[in-house]
């Protein structure tokens, strides 16, 4: 892991892995301190107009010891919320991620998008045509089919009496059932 250090701002700047996890501490004790010392003596005291001077001066070191107290109970859960969570291990795969996207041209800055864009047309206009012929056969089978059906309904028409044949047929196949039935039984 790269480290430098700023020596203006007394802050550290991580590239490569492990930067997102710092950045989100720092991010995090920045909110934290102007989160609990956004008051100042001066507005403290004046919370307090009734209370002699020593008093204000009793209640602001007591005030601080709080907020210091407070400050770091929450840094440290904050620190055990992130070891029990493993956030450094998820920041660093998604740094992980970032870095191999770079890489890909497709992902890169570099890539012609022009190209891509064109490739991914003809893709679709060749899957379009292909999807069209498809819709195409489907249309003639249907077709066909339909000429099928009203070929055997007008030959059905032709027939004489085409009812009677099948009450018959009906007829018969029940009476043959119900003989084999009671053999089937008596042996």
């Amino acid at each position: 892991m790269e480290k430098s250090v700023e020596s203006g701002g007394n802050a550290s700047v991580y590239k490569g892995i492990g930067s997102r996890h710092f950045d989100l501490k720092k991010s995090f004790k920045f909110a934290l301190r102007s989160l609990l010392t956004s008051c100042s003596k001066e507005e403290f005291y004046k919370a307090f107009p009734r209370f002699t001077n020593a008093e204000k001066e009793g209640l602001h070191r007591l005030f601080l010891q709080v907020i210091t107290s407070l400050h770091e109970n929450l840094e440290d859960e904050f620190e055990s919320i992130c070891l029990e969570t493993q956030v450094a291990a998820t920041l660093d795969s998604v740094e992980q991620i970032v870095e191999e996207q770079e890489l890909d041209p497709l992902f890169s800055d570099k890539s012609n998008r022009g190209d891509v864009a064109k490739s991914l047309y003809a893709a679709k206009k060749t899957e379009l045509q292909h999807l069209t012929r498809m819709v195409k056969l489907v249309e003639d089978r249907n077709h066909v089919t339909r000429a099928h059906v009203q070929r055997l309904k007008d030959g059905t028409q032709v027939l004489s009496g085409p009812s009677d044949a099948v009450k018959k047929f009906r007829s018969w196949n029940l009476n043959y059932g119900a003989s084999n039935y009671d053999g089937v039984h008596d042996a």
